[in-house]
């Protein structure tokens, strides 16, 4: 069901343009990484393709921070288990390669080995220190490298800190945050404090929030956003998927989205389909929490194609966020801390049938949603052409650009996460980030169209990373 048919009665919904004078144009650029022969294989004796000796990466995410305005970008190895960093400046083709991350972390119990690579995300401090923020997996010592299957893995999150004169992984520190029973970690900065936001899959699914005040060298834990908060609570405490946490510079208040169902009606039935969208506030750092409702959709429709996503645009301290019900791309607007927000507006391209997987990014006014998008009428059209689309809000105008010079995938895309047992070479996340210094956009996106590796004769598509500019 389309979110249009879940507009409040006599609201207008409103439709971007397909295209405008105005319309973003991009540079692409792939980032290769190499596979670390300290890693653990994933899978031992693979072969890659054209690009041999490659990790392949997916589920990037990019950043941008510090006095001498730099940018990070992460991506998940495939082939071996490692995060890849690339470090430089907008513009840069390609960004220097910083290194293999969390290749090895420390290690809860004897006889065991802790590794990344689980899910990530990365920012910078004012101080220009860069924060990754990273699922990881423990498991018996050799399971990895053996292929043995991963039923007595624990799963934990942890931060690695790099200082800004770090040269590469060696000059990083790891903090361990949690050990047992997370999921899905999202961090961001203001100044030297951060805020690293994650499921604690092992106690309800609640979402559990610690705060750095020393530049990301000790964590604290505070307050969750989703306790307390009545109606919100009923509906996400059993089930929810939580998006991006962002902290506003202006006002140092910190923001963390998140979609749940409907309490003892559909929680608990379907991790898909769920049809609320949260924003929840805090103004004192993290000790006590706010949630709004931003959308209310009807009962059992899928708004989580993939994360609710989330950004605060410096500048105007307006907040934006965005969700797809895999038909367009939605997004909605405050003014006013998060209290009220904007009717939804569809952003998509008018010609795409089929769009899923929105990141955003705002400042001065300037707002950039991308995402996936195809013709296609279903994510499960094996003949499904996908390419990378900005929809952009620039001098109070939408248009739809391009970012992708060639389509990024071919086939069916799941969104199911960690249920999908095919077609999940995207994962579940890419990312748009602003340029302080000239105000355009960067897009970090998946492409399942460039490499591919190959086991006992079968070939199979190698993701791969590609950082694009916007012109």
């Amino acid at each position: 069901m389309s979110a249009l048919a879940a507009l409040p009665t006599g609201a207008r919904a409103q439709v971007a343009p397909t295209a405008g004078p105005i319309a973003p144009t991009f540079t692409n650029t792939t980032l290769l990484s190499p596979t670390s022969p300290a890693a653990f294989p994933l899978l031992p004796g693979a072969t890659t393709g054209p690009h041999a000796g490659q990790s392949g990466n997916s589920e990037p995410a990019i950043a941008f921070g510090g006095p001498e305005n730099v940018m990070v970008v992460d991506g998940l190895g495939q082939m071996s288990v490692q995060v890849n960093l690339w470090k430089g400046h907008f513009g840069e083709k390609p960004p220097a390669y910083f290194g293999a991350m969390d290749t090895f972390l420390p290690s809860n119990g004897a006889g065991r080995t802790t590794v990344g690579d689980g899910d990530g995300d990365v920012e910078v401090t004012t101080a220009g220190t860069v924060l990754l923020a990273d699922l990881d997996t423990t498991v018996n010592r050799g399971v990895l490298g053996g292929h043995a299957p991963l039923d007595s893995a624990q799963f934990g999150i942890s931060v690695t800190r790099c200082p800004a004169g770090a040269s590469g992984p060696s000059e990083c520190t790891v903090i361990p945050i949690d050990v047992a029973g997370a999921d899905r970690p999202w961090i961001t900065t203001n100044g030297t404090s951060a805020w690293l936001s994650y499921h604690d899959a092992a106690e309800s699914q609640s979402i559990r929030v610690w705060r750095s005040t020393d530049d990301g060298r000790t964590w604290r834990k505070v307050a969750s956003p989703i306790l307390g908060q009545g109606q919100a609570t009923g509906d996400a405490m059993a089930d929810n998927r939580l998006g991006p946490i962002v902290a506003d510079p202006q006002s140092g208040d910190v923001y963390q989205v998140f979609m749940a169902g409907e309490a003892s009606v559909q929680k608990g039935t379907s991790e898909d389909d769920y049809n609320n969208v949260y924003v929840s506030r805090s103004t004192d750092g993290g000790k006590s929490w706010t949630a709004q409702l931003v959308y209310h959709a009807p009962r059992f429709t899928n708004l989580s194609n993939f994360w609710p996503t989330l950004a605060v645009d410096p500048a105007t301290g307006v907040l934006w966020t965005a969700w797809s019900d895999q038909h367009g791309i939605w997004a909605s607007s405050s003014s006013d801390k998060g209290d009220k927000w904007s009717t939804p507006l569809k952003v998509s391209a008018a010609q795409l049938n089929t769009s899923v997987m929105p990141s955003v990014a705002a400042r001065n006014g300037k707002v950039d949603v991308v995402y996936y998008g195809s013709t296609a009428a279903s994510i499960d059209d094996a003949n499904a052409v996908w390419n990378v689309y900005d929809a952009q809000l620039k001098g109070g105008v939408w248009s739809n650009g391009l970012v992708s010079n060639a389509p990024n995938h071919v086939g069916k895309v799941c969104l199911s996460g960690e249920e999908c047992t095919s077609d999940r070479e995207l994962l579940d996340l890419f990312e748009v980030a602003e340029d302080p210094a000239s105000g355009k956009a960067a897009v970090i996106y998946t492409a399942t169209t460039i490499d591919t590796w190959t086991l006992d004769g079968v070939t199979h598509p190698l993701p791969q990373v590609v950082l694009a500019y916007e012109q």
